[in-house]
């Protein structure tokens, strides 16, 4: 049977119309903000990070966890450019940041980093800490830079501190000046480091709430912790490292809640038993409970 002019074009126009539609959706696929691609990291023989892969989505939470030399401060150091890679790629926004023809003073403006020590300026004001690197790196007027200091001040609630010198801050206050310093540049990525571990228990909160709103703000974060209970209400996704490498990631309430691995369960068993006091306390892993 002969198929007229008509239906043929019109099945033509069709399959045209899916191979577009096809094609969009492919190219639609955004670009992580964030690839680590087979990264290896030695420090005097021993491998720090051992062929370690991590892709962070456009506001995405990423926490990871892991035992003290597991590898997340070098991670996160290695991200920032502040150690370099001995193999593998580091990508932000799809360009490679590890090529050594690269310039790192350029990507660290794109990328921000808090250390759990506050390093803060002492003798710079707490608004001349957070407006220096906007004027002398970024090259903004002193006005337009105080103007978004103290937007950002007011969000963590310090902008009556803004003249005070960091000596005149608590610990908690004093990091979340450091976080306000890290975001002023409009970073495309935030890292992280175990910026709880310095505080006071009673100042640990005020510095999680911030971290919370930045979450809801959509910023994109990598954050490394041992606050196993704040990993599980700011994370999208938590990556428990083990011997250099991402052993077991997924949504926090399976890796929290239901690992797979026993290298996950135990070192959640011990986080746990530490927290409470007793071996007895590991009962919560695994059981639905908070850990």
């Amino acid at each position: 049977m002969v198929t007229g002019p008509g239906p043929l074009r019109e099945s033509g126009a069709v399959n045209e119309a899916s191979t577009v539609d096809a094609a969009s959706t492919v190219e639609e696929k955004p670009t992580p903000v964030l690839e680590c691609r087979s990264v290896r990291k030695v420090f005097r023989g021993t491998t720090v990070l051992d062929g370690l892969n991590l892709t962070v989505a456009e506001h995405d939470v990423v926490v990871l966890i892991g035992a003290s030399g597991s590898g997340k401060s070098t991670l996160l150091r290695c991200i920032n450019l502040l150690e370099t890679v001995d193999d593998g790629d580091i990508l932000l926004d799809g360009e490679e940041i590890t090529d050594p023809r690269v310039n790192p003073d350029k990507v660290r403006q794109r990328i921000g980093i808090v250390f759990q020590a506050f390093n803060l300026f002492p003798h710079l004001s707490v608004l001349d800490n957070i407006t220096l690197a906007p004027r002398r790196v970024h090259g903004k007027s002193r006005a337009e830079a105080e103007e978004q200091a103290y937007a950002w001040l007011d969000r963590v609630g310090l902008r009556s501190h803004a003249k005070e010198y960091p000596d005149r801050l608590s610990g908690g206050q004093q990091q979340r000046v450091a976080i306000v310093r890290a975001l002023v540049n409009n970073p495309r990525l935030l890292l992280l480091d175990e910026v709880t571990s310095a505080l006071d228990p009673q100042l640990v909160g005020e510095v999680l709430a911030t971290i919370r709103d930045l979450r809801d703000a959509g910023t994109t974060m990598i954050i490394a912790t041992h606050e196993m209970s704040f990993a599980r209400r700011v994370a999208d996704r938590v990556c428990f490292l083990d011997g250099g490498s991402i052993v077991e990631e997924g949504p926090p309430e399976q890796v929290l809640g239901d690992p797979q691995l026993p290298r996950t369960r135990a070192f959640l068993q011990q986080v746990t038993s530490l927290r409470d006091g007793s071996p007895g306390g590991a009962a919560a892993v695994g059981s639905g409970e908070r850990p």
